[in-house]
């Protein structure tokens, strides 16, 4: 059997935008816990005063815009270049025992400079190359006895240069997506090193995304 204060956090943990409309107190606690009381109530087993949900919800509130969003407004405004890339092409390949070696061929006769965009990512069972869609026939060619799975054309990405310390702080990335999200941006791709992530965005939606992430420095 839970207290009231552990049942109203489990039911804030368990919906994130509203964790993130909580710290920033734009919601009216007194409607929500009309809302959470009947959740509460079979978490604790007894019947629970909307009141005390309130003021387990201003005592949570108050923790959770320290634990959740201090540190990470703190490193989020120390972000570095960002740098935005256009007309990217993402290709979806199905892991083969002779992809590497098909995208060693590729990567022989690839000079990468500041106008060649490639990076590769490879999980369990697909493997994804994005490159600039100059770079296609060289792809379609080397590659041509793989089985293409998808490929998405009139991409653009942008990569953000993370402080070292974004590592050991959690909820950095999903500080940054919740406010793509929020805008209504489509991530079509995620490529990530220790201190910097490149998100894939449609061309049409590049700008938006830009401004979203630059205005994280002013948070």
């Amino acid at each position: 059997m839970k207290t009231i204060a552990s049942a109203v956090e489990a039911y804030i943990k368990s919906k994130p935008f509203l964790i993130s409309a909580l710290t920033q107190g734009i919601i009216n606690l007194t409607s929500l816990s009309r809302m959470m009381q009947e959740d509460v109530q079979a978490q604790t087993q007894k019947p629970v005063r909307t009141g005390a949900i309130v003021m387990a919800l201003k005592r949570l509130s108050t923790d959770l815009e320290f634990r959740h969003s201090h540190k990470i407004i703190k490193t989020l405004k120390n972000i570095g270049d960002i740098t935005v890339r256009s007309a990217l092409i993402d290709y979806n390949f199905k892991a083969s025992d002779t992809l590497l070696a098909a995208q060693a061929k590729l990567l022989s006769q690839l000079q990468l400079s500041s106008e060649n965009f490639y990076t590769s990512s490879r999980g369990v069972h697909e493997c994804n190359i994005v490159v600039s869609q100059h770079l296609a026939p060289m792809v379609d060619t080397y590659l041509a006895q793989e089985l293409c799975l998808h490929r998405e054309e009139n991409l653009s990405s942008i990569t953000l240069k993370l402080p070292v310390e974004n590592v050991a702080i959690p909820g950095i990335y999903y500080f940054v997506f919740q406010r793509l999200s929020w805008e209504g941006i489509n991530i079509c791709e995620v490529i990530s090193t220790s201190n910097e992530f490149t998100i894939l965005v449609n061309d049409d939606q590049v700008d938006k995304a830009f401004r979203v992430i630059k205005d994280l420095k002013q948070l």
